[in-house]
């Protein structure tokens, strides 16, 4: 009987551990948060922050999934220096009083295997509002150059800048911004 229960002990030990959420740490190399916006009705202008940081959690098993990453405001980039310091002022980041730009997961929807969207709470200007991302590409395997396990996926969403706080030059430069999210992460 001792052996019975021992065994269903070690069993039960081996279920739990076996599908346990593993952590991963944001790869600030591959990592970046773009975004379009329509300018003047004439062009799409696009940039993205060169600096992200973040951890996710990922448990394929059980079809959970955590996420929050964290944007360096300070570094957007749109290869334009005048259009760059502009954006860092009031009119727009705000990056004195409000230097990072942060994504807090509530919940991940997966279908079959695979996350489909993340729902999150976005937090711009210190204004936080909730934002669904829509993933559209997921793959996790060995990294082919240093092989650790690392995943990766491609989401995207749109949002009106105006909810944030941010409304200058609202409509003639747009006031949804696509965002085009690329993120890789490392098994810790």
């Amino acid at each position: 009987m001792k052996k019975v229960i021992l065994l269903l002990i070690a069993l039960l030990a081996f279920t739990t551990t076996a599908f346990a959420a593993e952590s991963y740490t944001v790869d600030p190399k591959h990592t970046f948060a773009n975004f379009e916006v329509n300018h003047l009705g004439l062009t799409t202008q696009r940039g993205r922050f060169d600096k992200t940081s973040g951890k996710i959690t990922l448990d394929l098993a059980a079809k959970k999934a955590t996420v929050d990453i964290e944007i360096d405001a300070k570094s957007v980039n749109t290869g334009g220096e005048q259009l760059e310091k502009h954006l860092l002022g009031e009119d727009f980041f705000n990056v004195e009083k409000f230097p990072t730009i942060t994504f807090k997961s509530t919940n991940v929807e997966f279908k079959n295997d695979y996350p489909t969207s993340v729902h999150g709470n976005l937090t711009i200007l210190g204004v936080t509002k909730p934002v669904t991302l829509a993933i559209t590409a997921f793959n996790c395997r060995v990294h082919p150059m240093n092989k650790k396990y690392v995943c990766g996926a491609d989401a995207t969403a749109t949002v009106n800048r105006s909810e944030f706080g941010m409304t200058y030059a609202v409509p003639a430069v747009s006031d949804a911004v696509k965002l085009l999210i690329t993120v890789e992460a490392f098994k810790d």
